[in-house]
């Protein structure tokens, strides 16, 4: 019997997470039960696959349930996401947040179902696939990466905001994350810590901002160019959101922390860039980008050095 096969990235997480590790052995079971809830031929894992979850191609099958409520035909290419179920709940609104945006700069999605062994969804599967990082240069990327950004905060303002929304607002990410930082940074080698004063200024507006926003929009917040992919019915396509509600200039942070050599060459340069391309305050997208760099500080010297350079005056 064939080994039931583990992308890397899944696999990496487990050598650090027990309890990945442990969820990884009863995966095929639940990789089973969905092929036959959803009438699904499953293929091999995408490589290097996500850290968090099992991502594989499909075809829906005569009967399929996803064929028949999303009007799809037997043999339609999808894609099976099984996520780990993580207590934060770091996955639970990404199809919710799909199915606002309904197809419009994101992928669609045909079927989800959330158990406590996981969290499943069936995708649309973009064809060719080619991830935005991979066919375009840094700067020509921004311009992608921003006009997603703004499609996808105006399809949701265009939604009916009623109580039957499930997000989550930003402040329940960021809370976590500062408390976080503390702790990191206690046990953190001195030499790799930041002034305590610039510590403390970043992260104290690491949480203000996001209660200060005077526009609150529906996020993607990790949106960058490996979570962009080319398709057939649109150029380009969003996968894999974590939604939460709040400031728009936070959705342009994962972006920016991912250009390495800009964001070291001219931070504030690189930020007003993408504020000015996505129609936000730069002076407010620069104050997060100094609070995040210093929340990633105690891994990152890059990150280090850019909350040195942003710290306000």
């Amino acid at each position: 019997m064939t080994a039931f096969p583990i992308p890397a990235l899944l696999a990496e997480t487990a050598r650090r997470q027990p309890e990945v590790a442990a969820w990884i052995a009863d995966l095929p079971g639940i990789v089973a039960q969905l092929a036959e809830r959803w009438s699904l031929h499953v293929g091999e894992p995408f490589q290097p696959g996500g850290f968090c979850s099992w991502t594989a191609p499909v075809a829906t099958l005569a009967g399929s349930e996803a064929a028949d409520r999303g009007g799809m035909a037997a043999g339609d290419e999808l894609v099976l996401k099984v996520g780990f179920p993580f207590d934060s709940g770091e996955q639970r609104d990404e199809a919710a947040a799909l199915r606002i945006w309904d197809g419009d700069g994101a992928i669609r999605v045909y079927g989800s179902v959330e158990t406590p062994t996981a969290t499943a969804l069936l995708l649309e599967r973009c064809v060719p696939g080619s991830r935005l990082r991979d066919v375009l240069p840094e700067p020509a990327r921004d311009v992608v990466v921003a006009d997603m950004l703004r499609r996808l905060w105006a399809r949701a303002s265009a939604a009916p905001a009623d109580s039957g929304w499930p997000f989550r607002p930003l402040t329940e990410m960021c809370d976590p994350w500062a408390d976080r930082f503390w702790r990191d940074y206690a046990a953190a080698d001195p030499a790799l810590r930041l002034d305590p004063g610039v510590a403390r200024d970043g992260i104290t507006l690491f949480r203000e901002l996001p209660r200060t926003a005077d526009r609150t929009v529906l996020l993607c917040t990790d949106l960058h160019s490996e979570n962009i992919l080319a398709a057939r019915r649109a150029p380009w396509l969003v996968i894999d959101p974590k939604p939460y509600l709040g400031d728009p200039a936070y959705d342009l942070l994962q972006h920016m922390i991912n250009c390495d050599d800009r964001l070291d060459a001219d931070p504030a340069g690189l930020c007003d860039r993408m504020a000015k391309l996505a129609g936000v305050d730069p002076g407010r997208a620069r104050l997060w980008l100094f609070a995040r760099a210093v929340q990633e500080s105690v891994g990152s010297a890059l990150l280090r050095e850019v909350a040195g350079r942003l710290a306000p005056p």
